[in-house]
């Protein structure tokens, strides 16, 4: 038994946001069927290897695949068809893409009073911006996101696509509750987010201290509240240290660094004054840190209980035991048939009803012959 045991999924999507909002509902046992383009598919397919494409994979697991020309009579029937029969649509094509060819919600929901229908848009339903074409980096960059994360006078994009995963939970948050919803009321609706908004409600702490006293959060605003520091010890490795507000984790800091002068320091013997002199309080312990290896100094915090940990990049990451404890990958058969590929997992666990991952990333129309012809 899996909990979306029986719900149906029919997603016209590509790229990152809709595909991972179908994925997470896959993993939760809901069947996903893919509508992609004849001949090249989602365009994430040409991002690598044409059998298997790692990047297309990590968000398009548990689905099956069906080419549709959605401009053609036949191709606009087929959809017509599973949209009738599905549970949920999911679509983040151009805004009003599916309404001009005729499958938009306002003709789909009279065939199908039941349907959840969410779309992700770059900008939202309305507004100056709502033609406009939304990519991840524009929503990190004019959601605010961007600003909390690079240097603003030498500005760098991230190297992951936080807006479109954002959207992409967000998405999957509002069709959970639509299905909820629908137990209660046996009616269907349409369920809209985009890469703006759900950028946006992410960034609630910043914009509740912005709208507390007008101040404008930078990348550092919240590292010097939260006293989170970032070192590089002497083996030339990274790592990071998160006091927070305990006094506690302070000073067992100073004990393991041999500081425990810095407590009447007048820079620094309260927490607001740490929070004043960061900068001087960095550099003091940056001077510290230099003096050792990484190893050592980690060593030390974890035995005094100061939070801390290294900066590990994906290597360190899947060789840290603690991640190989948590079993995080999950080997899957290759969908050409070889071998098998990795995936991460779902982070949710659940006691009876766990996300599983049942198959990897399906070949573009793969699934035609069992579901176009019934």
């Amino acid at each position: 038994m899996s909990a979306l045991q029986g719900i149906k999924v029919v997603e016209f999507t590509s790229y990152v946001s809709g595909p991972y909002a179908g994925m997470l509902l896959g993993d939760f046992g809901a069947e996903i069927i893919k509508v992609e383009p004849p001949e090249a598919g989602d365009p994430f397919r040409r991002w690598g290897e044409t059998s298997y494409n790692a990047t297309f994979g990590s968000v398009n697991r548990n689905k099956k695949s069906v080419t549709l020309d959605l401009k053609s009579s036949e191709g606009k029937a087929h959809a017509l068809r599973l949209m009738e029969e599905a549970d949920v649509v999911i679509e983040n094509l151009r805004s009003g893409a599916l309404d001009r060819l005729g499958l938009g919600w306002d003709v789909v929901k009279e065939r199908n009073p039941r349907l959840i229908y969410c779309s992700i848009t770059g900008f939202g339903d309305s507004g100056p911006y709502a033609d406009r074409p939304g990519y991840d980096t524009v929503g990190q960059a004019m959601g605010g996101l961007l600003s909390l994360l690079t240097d603003m006078n030498k500005p760098q994009p991230m190297g992951i696509s936080l807006s479109d995963h954002l959207a992409g939970i967000s998405a999957c948050m509002g069709i959970l509750a639509a299905i909820n919803s629908r137990h209660l009321t046996g009616r269907g609706q349409r369920v809209s987010t985009s890469l703006l908004e759900s950028t946006i409600s992410f960034l609630a702490e910043n914009a509740a201290r912005y709208f507390e006293d007008g101040s404008t959060p930078g990348r550092a605003t919240r590292t010097h509240i939260a006293q989170v520091f970032a070192f590089v010890a002497g083996d030339g490795k990274g790592f990071v240290i998160h006091l927070s507000s305990p006094k506690k984790f302070w000073m067992a800091l100073l004990g393991v660094v041999g500081r425990l002068d810095f407590a009447e320091d007048p820079r620094f013997a309260e927490r607001k004054k740490r929070i004043a002199n960061y900068p001087a309080l960095h550099e003091e312990l940056s001077k510290i840190f230099a003096t050792r290896d990484r190893d050592h100094w980690l060593d030390l915090l974890i035995k005094a209980d100061v939070p801390a940990g290294p900066i590990h990049d994906l290597e360190g990451v899947f060789s840290d035991p603690q991640v190989k404890a948590l079993d995080m990958v999950a080997r899957v058969p290759h969908p050409a048939g070889k071998g098998e590929v990795s995936l991460i997992r779902n982070a949710v666990r659940m006691s009876e009803t766990p996300p599983v991952i049942r198959s990897a990333a399906p070949q573009l129309g793969e699934h035609n012959d069992i579901i176009l012809k019934k």
